[in-house]
């Protein structure tokens, strides 16, 4: 009879260790290539070399690392509603037209009464005028709502339209939910507030998507006024939190029209995904447009419920056809080699380049990680501004003609794996509008000046852009 006894199996392993570690790394290997295949995970060659090389070496720490965070797109085909659709690529059709349709992004909507906020100041007094105003429905997402004197301000106002009889849902992503002081949500609910959590850590993880978060902010209401940017609901991004008085440089802005409609669809889209409900039970109907809508605008949104790096894409060709200015401000600079050459590439060839970047952001490891990209960038010729204070903003404005404003920020996490929401403006008063918004930033900023790593610097740097915002 085989003896099982733990003095048995200690000289097994003993006499077969390698033999174990090797199958070990090799089923390793296997769900990689597996989970990649089957679930069409496209990676960024960096990213998939660091986790062969993970599973290799650590095997016992990087298999279970990936079943929890090694999913960048979903397998299961999300189910959407129908938006307007660009004309196909033709004669008429404009470049910007031509590369919606090869990404299956929704037709420029018409806008009107569009407003750049100014400040946090601004940006709180539009936010509360749009939930206040709302007759029908009121739909709200953001990554982060906490229970501060920002968050219980929103929170008040959305319990009042819910009592007035209103359809209001909020939608808070499952992991920023636990960032910071959490808010009264049980009694948001009892004054009648749809409340949703977007995959929740734990029910994530069992999918492998807890590396998967929902960073899209805006507020819809009755599907024609539409509040949108990079801030989060809590007091930082407006006026100020109890650590720090001096709020936070973000950005956001608020408009009316049929492009408000598009962006009650991209919501309606995460709430019944979060919900597990056909979207079509959700959606709002889309206004009819403006007979003059005027000025012309398209939600662009990215993530894994879609099938391209849409952002990603629209900046790399942004980048590759600009002919006289790239001006764009974002807390984070982590870029992939491909944007980041694109851009180097811009600045080669006698295109102004403008990157705003805040000194010392509120992530250490960002700020570890983005010296190779800012010193490469610098050495072709771009302009480097570092400001004081915390810089929130994301907007990327280039030749004039278009201007990408909202949630995504220039690194991996955002461009690879958050689900993102931007806005597309082609209007040249508007996208003129963006830029002086950076550009009296700038003035308050100083020089970027690139100094020489040491080894052990250079090692870290590497270290933490291959790890921390590749995989």
């Amino acid at each position: 009879m085989t003896d099982f006894s733990p003095a048995w199996i200690e000289k097994l392993v003993e006499a077969h260790w390698l033999t174990l570690h090797s199958v070990v790394v090799l089923a390793g290997l296997a769900v990689y290539a597996i989970g990649s295949h089957t679930f069409a995970q496209r990676r960024h060659p960096s990213a998939a070399i660091a986790w062969m090389i993970s599973l290799a070496l650590l095997p016992y720490v990087a298999l279970p690392l990936y079943l929890v965070l090694g999913n960048r797109k979903q397998g299961e085909g999300r189910p959407t509603a129908v938006l307007p659709r660009p004309p196909g690529p033709g004669a008429a059709a404009s470049m910007a037209d031509q590369l919606a349709a090869a990404l299956d992004l929704p037709a420029e909507a018409g806008f009107s009464d569009f407003q750049l906020h100014e400040d946090g100041a601004q940006a709180r007094t539009s936010l509360l005028a749009l939930i206040e105003g709302a007759c029908h429905t009121l739909d709200l997402c953001s990554f982060i709502f906490a229970g501060d004197v920002l968050g219980s301000d929103v929170a008040q106002a959305l319990a009042a339209r819910a009592r007035a009889g209103v359809k209001v849902r909020l939608l808070i992503d499952g992991a920023g939910y636990y960032l910071g002081k959490r808010p009264d949500t049980a009694g948001l609910a009892r004054a009648g507030v749809q409340v949703a959590f977007f995959m929740p850590p734990f029910r994530a993880a069992l999918k492998g998507h807890l590396n998967l978060r929902n960073h899209r902010k805006l507020a819809v209401a009755d599907g024609i006024h539409l509040w949108c940017g990079g801030r989060n609901i809590a007091a930082e991004y407006f006026c100020g939190n109890a650590v720090d008085a001096s709020p936070w440089t973000d950005l956001s802005f608020d408009l009316r029209g049929e492009l408000a409609a598009q962006g009650q669809i991209r919501f309606a889209q995460d709430w019944a995904f979060t919900m597990q409900q056909a979207p079509d039970a959700n959606a709002p109907p889309v206004p009819a447009p403006d007979s003059a809508p005027g000025m012309t605008g398209r939600i662009v949104a990215s993530g894994p419920d879609q099938a391209q790096d849409t952002i990603h894409t629209l900046l790399l060709s942004g980048c590759y056809t600009a002919r006289t200015r790239i001006l764009a401000v974002t807390p984070y600079f982590v870029p992939d080699q491909p944007l980041l050459m694109a851009l180097v590439l811009a600045a080669r060839r006698g295109v102004k380049v403008d990157l705003l970047l805040p000194r010392h952001s509120n992530h250490r490891l960002a700020d570890l990680a983005r010296p190779s990209a800012l010193r490469e960038l610098s050495a072709a010729g771009a302009q480097i501004w570092l400001a004081q204070g915390m810089v929130h903003a994301k907007c990327v404005v280039i030749d004039g003609g278009l201007a990408l404003a909202g949630s995504a920020n220039l690194d991996g996490r955002s461009l690879f794996l958050n689900y993102e929401l931007m806005v597309a403006f082609y209007d040249r008063q508007i996208v003129d509008s963006f830029a002086e918004w950076i550009e009296r930033r700038l003035q308050g900023a100083a020089r970027y000046h690139a100094r020489k790593p040491g080894l052990a610097r250079e090692l870290t740097e590497a270290l933490v852009r291959w790890v921390a915002f590749q995989l």
